[in-house]
């Protein structure tokens, strides 16, 4: 409760907020930003398709009382940026892979990937984090919000216009000329965590102070995430594996990792036998240890390929499905999916 100045008569604070994300990573940086104050709604169910998700009426209820819309983008979720317009389009939308901020990657289309020396200096990101980027409490400027805001653009300027990822199988689906599955690469998360917060802050000045410990706890446990990762991949960084599909450019370049090649393209349509042969000499050329598949992919494929030089086949998790929802999903998805990775190159 606050006073009215000068009668000293009690009256309500303002509500938090109220905040919706598209898929569980996302959630879990909003959720840290906000935890104490408030806790975000999520659309896109898990173990559902981003791409071809719909909204429950619970969903769209929720959708249509939001002050604040968080997502990847369109060109993960296209549907939502139609459904925001018609159902909430006095929300304020944060696509993050917008942000000037933001780390973006081109999709990959070659069966074999060249091993480059990655690391985050190409990116133009420091080993400390984003301090290079002025973030102040708000920072709108910084960030991609103009003043004219996004709520009224389906896809981002940067290309973003294809489609997304499909947990079961992405349905063949062109995701343009840039990846998204920014969400991969924790410094990616350590500058969108500071956007949100400067967003909050803007909307939700009564607390700015919850929301600035809470963004400094956020990027301490993602540097201790990122990390414990380096530490656990480091040992076996030049160790060749393969990806059933192209989802893990981020996590690969932000980990410097040694994949060889992906048997489907970032949109995981289904590759025809000419890539499948290629994709087989490329096991066999590079040595390849380790195919990686998705929990909800069909893996026939990755164990047919994974067959032909005995490689190891594993799971990693890109949306966090066998972890506990939450602030603090984000985090140990990382670690989980570094020590999967480790595991399968470390009996090479």
């Amino acid at each position: 409760m606050t006073l009215v100045a000068g009668l000293g008569l009690p009256v309500a604070a303002a509500a938090e907020p109220a905040v919706v994300t598209d898929i569980a990573p996302v959630e879990s940086l909003v959720a840290r930003v906000m935890q104490g104050v408030g806790t975000p709604g999520r659309l896109v169910p898990r173990g559902a398709s981003p791409h071809d998700a719909r909204l429950k009426p619970s969903d769209a209820a929720a959708l249509a009382k939001a002050d604040l819309v968080v997502m990847v983008g369109g060109g993960l979720t296209p549907w939502l940026s139609e459904a925001q317009q018609s159902l909430a389009p006095e929300a304020h939308v944060i696509r993050l892979m917008e942000a000037e901020t933001s780390i973006v990657l081109p999709t990959r289309d070659e069966v074999e990937f060249a091993h480059e020396e990655h690391g985050h200096e190409a990116h133009g990101h420091d080993e400390h984090g984003h301090d290079d980027h002025g973030h102040d409490d708000h920072g709108h400027d910084e960030h991609a919000h103009d003043e004219k805001g996004h709520d009224d653009h389906a896809h981002d300027e940067k290309g973003h216009d294809g489609h997304g990822h499909d947990e079961k199988g992405h349905d063949g689906h062109d995701h343009g000329p840039n990846d998204p599955h920014g969400w991969l690469d924790p410094e990616n998360a350590r500058a969108w965590a500071r956007l949100i917060a400067d967003e909050l802050i803007e909307k939700d000045p009564e607390n700015a102070a919850v929301y600035r410990e809470n963004l400094a706890q956020a990027d301490a446990e993602i540097v201790a995430a990122r990390d414990k990762a380096r530490a656990v991949l480091a040992p076996v960084k030049d160790v060749p594996f393969v990806v059933s599909h192209d989802a893990f450019q981020y996590f690969e370049k932000a980990f410097d990792v040694t994949a060889a090649g992906a048997i489907a393209l970032s949109d995981a349509r289904a590759p025809g036998p000419k890539r499948v042969a290629e994709i087989r000499e490329v096991l066999e050329k590079r040595g390849v240890a380790c195919v990686l598949t998705e929990p909800g992919l069909n893996p026939a494929l990755a164990q047919s390929v994974a067959e032909v030089t005995g490689a190891r086949l594993v799971a990693l998790d890109p949306m966090g499905l066998e972890l506990p929802e939450g602030p603090g999903l984000y985090p140990a998805m990382i670690v989980e999916m570094a020590t999967r990775l480790a595991g399968c190159l470390s009996d090479s």
